[in-house]
């Protein structure tokens, strides 16, 4: 791969484009354009005089950087795979109620197919005066806390009824393992300044029921394994998982090549587990600070 790129140079820079900085770097301004040199007969309309720009060009790739390649070498590797979870498959499931018995519900998360799921509740009934929402997190809440964030596959259950009623959540944000997910938290979804006593007010913890999974073995063919630091892939890791590499933050001067190499995975592996990861430059440098995917079951 070619590394004669003046990247050191590049990363010295600050560039400015679309209102933010796309490279990090010193306050150095871009050096001045050339006065193109006349003679007292020359025309008065000077001639630029042809000049490499590698920093320009550099730069102009980093303003629209672009989808990775894979080495020349990988050409036989086999394509990334996980297997999926068949559809149908309930992955987890319990019931519901406050602490005061105001609100009842049952739930199930079931897989669709393709590594999606969605949340399924049935039986939902409430004496509140508010209606009453749920999500799902992967820390533990208590009830009487409020709410910043309403969690995955947040959706409004209903207001008070004693008809029971079902709801069915697609679980977008949740990865190809549900599983982190370990909390339902069951919610007031009052709206902003409607009168209600303050322990059932906006965004109000009504009850916490802990998500047991039971989640088939996934089998893959990506099994990075870090090897320690090398040239061009110089990053830590930053997050493991039963000692497997999880995550790897990128450093300066980091290529994709190397960084895959480093952890026995190709590149095409690598942008797999990273959907939308991008590059700069024909040495295909990575961006400086981003934080790499490496758990197939956390894409």
């Amino acid at each position: 791969m070619n590394r004669t790129l003046a990247i050191g140079v590049v990363v010295a820079a600050t560039v400015a484009l679309s209102g933010c900085s796309l490279l990090r770097g010193s306050d150095r301004a871009l050096p001045a354009p050339s006065t193109p040199a006349t003679t007292p007969t020359s025309s008065a309309t000077p001639t630029p005089t042809p000049d490499a720009d590698p920093e320009g060009d550099l730069l102009e790739s980093s303003a629209h950087p672009r989808t990775p390649t894979p080495e020349p070498t990988e050409s036989a590797a086999p394509a990334p795979t996980l297997t999926p979870i068949p559809a149908g498959t309930v992955l987890a499931q319990g019931d519901v109620a406050s602490p005061k018995g105001s609100v009842h519900f049952r739930f199930r998360v079931v897989a669709v197919g393709d590594d999606t799921f969605t949340a399924q509740y049935s039986g939902f009934t409430s004496t509140l005066p508010v209606p009453v929402g749920v999500g799902l997190f992967d820390l533990p809440r208590a009830v009487g806390d409020g709410l910043t964030y309403p969690g995955v596959g947040d959706r409004t259950l209903g207001g008070p009824t004693s008809t029971a009623t079902a709801v069915d959540v697609p679980l977008s944000g949740s990865g190809v393992d549900p599983s982190h997910l370990t909390t339902l938290v069951t919610y007031s979804a009052a709206a902003p300044g409607q009168e209600a006593p303050v322990e059932i007010g906006a965004g109000k913890v009504l009850a916490v029921t802990t998500v047991r999974w039971s989640v088939p073995a996934r089998q893959t063919n990506v099994h990075p394994k870090d090897a320690g630091a090398r040239a061009n892939a110089t990053g830590p890791v930053t997050a493991t998982t039963g000692g497997a590499p999880r995550s790897y933050t990128v450093a300066p001067d980091d290529l994709i090549g190397d960084v895959a190499a480093r952890f026995g995975i190709s590149v095409r592996a690598l942008v797999w587990l990273n959907e939308g990861v991008q590059v700069f430059g024909t040495d295909q440098h990575l961006y400086e600070g981003t934080t790499l995917n490496l758990d197939p079951l956390a894409r």
